[in-house]
């Protein structure tokens, strides 16, 4: 009587995404050619998505590379935040200065007084920017000042009012040809004052005490460091300061310092950060990063693509079985099921070897480019031009993260299209012709 109640017990049927399916579209993906399988298209499309998502991974590593050293090279010639306004002129500006630096998070607090001047040397007349900085502040520069050599750091600033030694761009030297030790003609625009009055126009001969490269072709060109005293003469603003430039330790999130900071500096200061005076070249590079990625997206949607023509044909080959399936019982279900089992099973895998390709490639660019040039005999990265030894690659977790997601949805998405349509095939109409 037992046994005959067993047997009668109807047998639970199979749940979604059972055994028997992945077996199945598993079984199908590894089928040979005469037995109707797809594999030649699936390892082009398992092949393209692959190289997709690595290229992608690549690109993008690439760039937020570029960015992080452009960035970091032009953040350390200028601040971080800027402060100025009336606190400038004010009895308290010292003590607003210690202030200032007794902020967390704060590297430096560095006066600066800055001014347009021509510039005469060799025959020649240019434009420059004359940046008058306090020798024990121009570490706060890091770039700039680990390309100069000792001498130049102890010699500047040294004499009356910090001497007249002055510190140009390496752009702005080789272009006049000037070397350390030559002469080089700066002209005041506003003069200095006397008891008749401002005297107008002034002009004054230094000598080029050293010369920087800061990594920025365009800083080399214009910039020429002063004495911070030296320049409040030259420039007529004795004991004046025209900026106060801070840096921070992190200057992605500088936003979070410039509540404390106002509060440092006190209610007449005007207080700004590096977004603010970049923001047309921050702007540039968040577009650039947006279009860059849109436009990869769409190479891997396109690799993707390459799945719907695979099972489309694994749908055709298979129509008698998938009428036999349904005979038997299999559901609309089960057959949706196990054809976007095959083409999701391409793209997750061709997804996750691109990805483990495109982080081999980032994290060893260096030693790949070195091999290659030495392989080809080239420079394929001018050390010179760039200032840098090797292709910048700075792998962002959450860009690897959408990549890859992105990757698995197109490739589910690609690979639902013909397994809805193999889910609608009538048996009866599918058996009819065989």
């Amino acid at each position: 009587m037992t046994d005959t109640a067993a047997a009668m017990k109807p047998v639970k049927p199979a749940g979604p995404f059972a055994a028997w399916e992945f077996g199945l579209a598993f079984r199908y993906l590894r089928a040979r050619r005469k037995e109707g399988g797809i594999a030649l298209i699936a390892i082009i499309s398992y092949v393209a998505i692959a190289l997709a998502v690595m290229a992608l991974i690549t690109v993008m590593s690439i760039m937020a590379g570029f960015r992080s050293e452009l960035l970091s090279r032009m953040l350390s010639f200028n601040g971080h935040v800027y402060v100025q306004g009336q606190v400038l002129t004010s009895p308290e500006r010292d003590a607003a200065v210690a202030r200032l630096r007794a902020v967390p998070g704060v590297v430096s607090v560095t006066p600066l007084v800055e001014n347009q001047s021509l510039l005469r040397a060799a025959g020649r007349t240019t434009g420059a920017m004359v940046r008058g900085v306090a020798p024990d502040d121009l570490d706060s520069m890091s770039f700039v000042y680990a390309s100069l050599d000792e001498r130049t750091k102890q010699t500047f600033g040294q004499g009356p009012y910090g001497g007249d030694n002055v510190i140009i761009g390496k752009a702005l030297a080789e272009g006049l040809g000037l070397r350390v030790g030559d002469p080089i003609t700066l002209f005041s625009p506003t003069g200095a004052d006397s008891a008749f009055g401002n005297l107008g126009g002034l002009e004054k001969t230094y000598r080029v005490g050293g010369v920087f490269s800061s990594g920025t072709a365009d800083f080399d060109q214009l910039f020429v460091f002063m004495p911070l005293e030296q320049a409040q003469l030259f420039f007529a603003k004795e004991g004046v300061w025209d900026v106060i430039e801070i840096k921070v330790q992190e200057p992605d999130r500088v936003g979070d310092l410039l509540q404390p900071l106002r509060d440092a500096a006190g209610p007449t200061a005007l207080v700004s950060d590096w977004r603010d005076r970049l923001a047309a070249f921050w702007g540039a590079l968040k577009v650039e990063r947006v279009a860059m990625s849109i436009i990869l997206g769409l190479v891997v949607a396109i690799a993707a693509l390459n799945i719907i023509s695979g099972i489309v044909m694994l749908v055709k080959n298979k129509t008698r079985d998938i009428a036999i399936l349904r005979t038997v019982g299999a559901s609309q279900g089960s057959m949706l099921r196990i054809f976007f089992i095959a083409g999701a099973t391409i793209g997750v895998l061709g997804t996750l070897t691109g990805l483990l390709l495109g982080l081999l490639f980032c994290l060893n660019i260096g030693a790949i480019q070195h091999f290659l040039e030495g392989l080809l005999g080239v420079q394929l990265f001018n050390a010179d031009v760039y200032m840098l030894d090797a292709i910048p690659a700075e792998v962002d977790p959450l860009d690897v993260f959408w990549v890859t997601v992105w990757s698995f949805f197109m490739s589910c998405v690609a690979g639902l299209i013909p397994s809805w349509q193999a889910a609608r095939l009538d048996p009866v109409e599918a058996l009819r012709y065989e």
